[in-house]
């Protein structure tokens, strides 16, 4: 049930995503007081209920491996940490590719996982198709695997860590809007919301694709565009090998993985626009259709179950934005993550409790400050669906 609103709190999250939430269990953990989370409807119910559930270390960017692996640790060990159970499948990902420079890129982004701990390989073409026999070779070159990335159920983490951080003495106000953020000369005062307002010398922003309005309230640019992309699920379909990893066919974006006994599949949309679009449309089904056909074609002989639509918080350069405002007394923000948010959150709750409390931050997150775009130092994540 939701708290109701306080007057004080040492610190206002906005946001009850896993980002949120995860950020919420560890500040509350490490001994901070009046540790108030709010969010504009369920917990969960933004981008972290519309993700695809994939978990992984198989990144090309140093940061991002290290924020996947140390989550990917945290998903692991969840519900014994938590009493939550997640439905974690570490199935693999598998990364399909057909493209000479793609090969390369994968080959540089596995040496650099693996120097930080990550098991990923590259691999033959027959070797891929022995792991995930529903797809077709045709054209493929090779492919990259790492055998502990997996998926799991993003509303069961949630849920783990909403009890976790109101055990921990945060508490947890949900069907509560944000419509202001007070502050004056550069000192953050409080947080007006639909339910009343907060007095608080500290903000932190994980409201994912909303988070661009909620930094101009403070005169903080934070450039996340939301951006629709849409799921379907399939009908069972016989023979499914539950071992299936999840399939990535990389020049194309789209993905399988098995959910019961069907399939969880998508693909980005090219000409897809920037919005708050959360209504399903048929527009990609044609491109997704062409991509079935050549890669998985016997995906095309089973029924859909249902689909949904959610939005990915994009950046310039798909990277996250983690940090404290330069001109705002304290204003911290963890958004951005261009649809990996929910599998970062468990290591990224971390890093805010220790940007918050002065630490040295578990993973060194400086190059993620959203000041990288006002000079030269923006970096590109590539290893991106």
């Amino acid at each position: 049930m939701s708290a109701d609103v306080p007057s004080h709190a040492s610190v206002v999250i906005i946001g009850g995503g896993v980002v949120g939430l995860s950020t919420a269990y560890h500040l509350a953990a490490a001994g901070v007081s009046d540790v108030v989370l709010v969010e504009i409807g369920e917990f969960g119910s933004g981008s972290t209920s519309k993700a695809a559930g994939g978990v992984r270390a198989q990144f090309s960017d140093a940061v991002n491996i290290e924020l996947g692996l140390r989550s990917l640790r945290t998903f692991e060990r969840f519900h014994e940490t938590f009493g939550q159970e997640i439905d974690l499948h570490q199935v693999g990902y598998l990364f399909l590719l057909e493209r000479p420079a793609d090969v390369e890129a994968f080959e540089k982004s596995v040496a650099l996982q693996n120097e930080l701990g990550v098991p990923s390989r590259m691999l033959e073409v027959s070797d891929a198709q022995s792991l995930s026999p529903l797809i077709s070779t045709e054209g493929l070159l090779a492919a990259a695997y790492s055998p502990t990335d997996g998926h799991c159920t993003p509303e069961s983490v949630v849920a783990g860590y909403a009890r976790a951080a109101r055990r921990a003495g945060a508490r947890l106000v949900r069907d509560c809007a944000v419509t202001a953020i007070d502050s004056s000369g550069g000192v953050v005062s409080g947080v007006v919301t639909t339910r009343g307002t907060i007095a608080t010398d500290t903000v932190i922003c994980a409201a994912g694709a909303w988070s661009q309005r909620l930094g101009a309230m403070v005169g903080v640019d934070l450039p996340v565009e939301p951006l629709r992309r849409q799921i379907l699920t399939t009908a069972p379909m016989p023979g499914l090998e539950p071992g299936t990893p999840f399939t990535i066919d990389f020049s194309t974006s789209f993905y399988f993985h098995g959910e019961g006994l069907g399939l969880l599949l998508g693909m980005s949309d090219p000409s897809e626009t920037p919005g708050f679009l959360l209504t399903e449309s048929d527009k990609w089904l044609a491109g997704l259709s062409d991509a079935i056909e050549r890669r998985a074609p016997s995906i095309s002989d089973v029924g859909l179950a249902g689909g949904w639509a959610g939005l990915y918080e994009m950046t310039p350069d798909h990277n996250g934005l983690v940090g404290e405002a330069v001109d705002v007394s304290r204003f911290l923000y963890a958004t951005g993550f261009s649809g990996h948010g929910f599998l970062m959150g468990p290591a990224i709750g971390e890093v805010v409790r220790d940007l918050y409390l002065g630490r040295t931050p578990v993973v060194d997150v400086s190059s993620l400050t959203a000041t990288r775009f006002t000079g030269d130092s923006r970096r590109t994540e590539l290893n991106i669906v």
